[in-house]
Parts: structure tokens; sequence; C-alpha cells
């Protein structure tokens, strides 16, 4: 039990060290945040950066880079803003799937209209709809088959963002589940803080179930964007007489997102680890 204790405390510390170093990283390299434009030009060039200029024929545009064209909207196969950041000389597309870490939420909200569906380690499905820019509600059930009918389980996650200051979002929550007549879950509130690539995420909240049963958990995640399409995660629960640390990356698109890493249980008996595999799709 000792051994067991010590291991927790190490791991729960590593954890805490992944988070601080990932705010410390992102602060020295100061990424700029500014209305970004992706040009795309009908021979398949493609430039992020600002319009200077623009009338009915022509556009000037100057890349991130500092590259100043000037070229004929004949020529523009498509013009649209663009979500990200410039580091370094660089245009970084940001991260679609803002709203959740691995697996717990983020203080982020999904915004009206938009919706994502995602998959957890290939088996539980889930789905979530933006109703306002503050409120979401979604659900799931497990891709397992053989229950009777009225015992197949189920879950629903509304989520109401309570403060937005453009650095730190405040979120309250719950992860309410269903099966067999019977139910439990998570009421939950969480507060991210930071830049779009780069965030501190902690929260808490209260387990209940049906029959009366109650316990408390504590959260500390974090993710930092290290590439125009790869991010870092890190996300870690407490709770009494355990807890679970996770690490790994998520590698997006324009609105695909796949989480790849590794979750280790501590303080439950022997140490072991076991893959977390995710991903989503923004619609």
């Amino acid at each position: 039990m000792k051994t067991c204790r010590i291991a927790s405390t190490m791991a729960v510390g590593v954890a805490m060290v992944l988070v601080v170093a990932t705010l410390a990283s992102a602060q020295e390299r100061r990424p700029v945040r500014m209305t970004t434009y992706e040009l795309t030009l009908t021979d398949g060039s493609r430039l992020y950066g600002m319009i200077e200029q623009q009338d009915e024929t022509t556009i000037v545009f100057r890349s991130v880079a500092g590259l100043v064209i000037t070229t004929p909207r004949a020529d523009v196969r498509s013009l649209r803003e663009v979500a990200g950041t410039v580091a370094e000389g660089e245009f970084r597309p940001g991260d679609p799937n803002t709203t959740r870490l691995f697996f717990g939420p983020t203080g982020r909200s999904l915004p009206k209209g938009r919706v994502y569906f995602g998959m957890y380690e290939g088996l539980m499905p889930f789905v979530q709809v933006g109703v306002t820019d503050r409120f979401s509600i979604g659900g799931g059930t497990p891709l397992v088959f053989g229950f009777d009918e009225g015992e197949r389980p189920f879950w629903i996650t509304p989520k109401l963002q309570l403060l937005d200051n453009g650095r730190t979002q405040v979120s309250v929550g719950a992860l309410q589940g269903f099966v067999d007549g019977q139910s439990g879950g998570i009421a939950y509130g969480v507060v991210t803080t930071g830049s779009a690539d780069a965030s501190i995420t902690v929260g808490a909240g209260i387990g209940y179930s049906s029959d009366g049963g109650t316990g408390a958990v504590a959260m500390i995640g974090g993710e930092r964007q290290t590439g125009r399409h790869v991010a870092f995660v890190t996300e870690s629960y407490v709770f009494k007489g355990a807890g679970i640390v996770s690490g790994g990356m998520r590698f997006f698109g324009e609105r695909l997102s796949a989480d790849v890493g590794l979750a280790a249980p501590i303080g439950a008996g022997e140490l072991y680890v076991f893959p977390v595999v995710n991903f989503v799709y923004i619609f």
C-alpha cells in the first residue's frame, strides 16, 4: 500500500509538472492572435495572412511571412477567415476540438449550431450539439451488444458556460448515466485559462448514484500545440484512494481530430497502462 501511495503521488506530480511546462513554454513562444485569412489561388497556391487592400477586381494580401502580393480576383479560388495563431512567422491552424481534453470537458463552449460526433476507445460513440453559444447537450451509448430490452446503458451531457472573457472560460455541467432503472453521474465545474494554442484546465466534481452513494473527484489537464496540426494533451484525475494519469498527442485538421495516448490508473494495486484512442469530427 505504501508503494502504491508513493507511485500515486509521483504520477500526479509528473502530470502537474507537464501542465506547468506547457504554459511556461507557451509564454516564451508568445503566439500572436489576429484575424487571419486563407487565400487559395486557382493554381493551388495557399497563403495565410491579412488583407491589406481590396476592390472589385484586385486583392492586396500580406502573408504571415511578410510577403505582399497583388492578385486579380479572377485568380482567387477562395478567401476565408480561419482560426489559429501566428508563431515564429508561421500560421498554425487551431484545434477544432477545443471543448474537451481526452475525456473530460474544458471550460470552452460549443458554438450555436455546431455539432460534433466522436468515439471513445472505439467502443463509446457520442454526439454533442451547440444549442446556444453557451449551452450544449449531447449523449451516447456503448457499442456493446447483448443487453436485454430496457437495459442498454446510455448517458447525457448537458453543459453551460458561465464566463468567457477571452482568456478564461468557466463552465458547469454533468455526465448523467442510466442503466436498467438505475442512474448516476458526475456534476462538475471546470475552468480553462490560457491561449488558443496552450491552456490549462482544472475541475472538480461530485459523483453520485441513485442508491445514495457520493464521492468527490478533481481533474487537472492541459494542451499545447506543438506543430501545425499536432498538440500535446494531458489529463489526470484524483479521487478517493486512487487516480488516473494520461498523456499523448492530438492530430487534427480543419474538422477532424484524433487522440493517441496512454493512461495509467494509480493507487489501485499493480501499476499498468492502457491506450487512449479517440476521434472527433466537427460538423
